[in-house]
């Protein structure tokens, strides 16, 4: 008699197979969580470097640097448009490409171009999803997932104004540490961004007007701000797309509203910032433009005294503003946030 074959039965093997399955649905949620929170630490260190490189550049400068520098030329305005990054590169190992820039020349120019189209892996969060350079008319623009606080709703008055944007970085300003009543560690410098953010630009805002008269961070977004829905705006798709242009909707960020809200505008209807007229076309200068991350619940934020500390989204919206004034004289308890 032949003996049988030894193997699996059909069964058996369908049996294996879905044990397999299993296991691997169970196992896969926590190698994405241990990756993830890989990615956060990362994230954070990248923070730190950024810190350190604005505290050495104002060990040698004596100040902080402006967010962008913009001058009267004839009836127009001026500006080349560098921006804090571009600043800072000597001091994130970055001289060769530091040592390339002429800053007598607007960032966009041929010979900055090599420099403009670089990829910082220092200015990318790595849980960004979209951190490839941006292709325009002109050349590729290396992104940026790190922005500078330039204030609330307030960002810049032009150049003739005498009231100043409550955050720590603007344009024209170079800051002392001594503005910093608040305190380094109750001031917000840097914040998280997505790349290729939806942006309403070129906005002529009708009730956001005056320094002093802001809409409320809980108030309704557009009975506050109109422009969100009326059309009166430009939509682009690549805010936070040129980390070498020192404009607000590129970056930086406002606490006008908690990080990661969610606002629906412009004729698609998709998540977007607002800004009016830009700080390189002479201001005034106000945006809403939100700190965002694709950490789950929350963002993580830069302060003046180099920690890093991760702020929920659920973070109360007058104590995310009180975060980011230098010298607002509030008081802020460390479990508000």
């Amino acid at each position: 008699m032949r003996r049988p074959r030894a193997g699996f039965t059909l069964i058996e093997l369908l049996v294996v197979i879905a044990i397999i399955a299993v296991l691997i649905a169970l196992l896969l949620p926590a190698v994405q969580s241990a990756r993830e929170a890989a990615r956060r630490i990362q994230c954070v260190n990248n923070l730190k470097q950024l810190g350190l490189a604005v505290a050495n550049y104002e060990g040698s400068q004596g100040v902080l640097p402006p967010s962008v520098v913009v001058a009267k030329n004839g009836a127009g305005f001026w500006s080349n448009g560098w921006s804090i990054n571009g600043r800072l590169l000597p001091y994130l190992e970055q001289n060769a490409a530091f040592n390339s820039v002429n800053f007598t020349l607007n960032y966009s120019a041929a010979d900055n171009a090599t420099v403009s189209q670089l990829v910082i892996a220092g200015y990318i969060c790595p849980s960004e999803r979209r951190p490839e350079p941006r292709p325009t008319a002109t050349g590729r623009y290396g992104v940026a997932s790190y922005n500078w606080n330039v204030g609330d709703w307030y960002v810049f008055g032009g150049l003739s104004a005498s009231a100043q944007g409550r955050g720590a970085f603007g344009a024209n300003r170079s800051r002392r540490f001594a503005e910093f009543t608040d305190g380094l560690s109750n001031t917000v410098w840097t914040s998280e961004v997505k790349t290729y953010q939806n942006m309403l630009t070129k906005c002529t805002l009708s009730t956001v007007l005056e320094p002093g008269s802001i809409p409320s961070p809980v108030a309704d977004p557009y009975s506050a701000v109109p422009e969100y829905k009326s059309g009166a705006c430009t939509l682009n798709d690549h805010g936070h797309g040129e980390w070498v242009d020192g404009a607000a909707l590129e970056t930086g960020f406002t606490t006008a509203w908690p990080p990661n809200k969610v606002i629906l505008g412009g004729p698609t209807m998709v998540d977007v910032d607002i800004v009016g007229v830009g700080e390189k076309s002479g201001g005034p200068t106000y945006a809403a433009i939100t700190s965002r991350s694709y950490h789950a619940g929350g963002v993580n934020s830069l302060f003046g005294d180099g920690s890093v500390r991760f702020i929920k989204s659920s973070i109360d919206g007058n104590t995310w503003r009180s975060l980011g004034s230098v010298a607002g004289g509030e008081v802020i308890s460390s479990d508000s946030f």
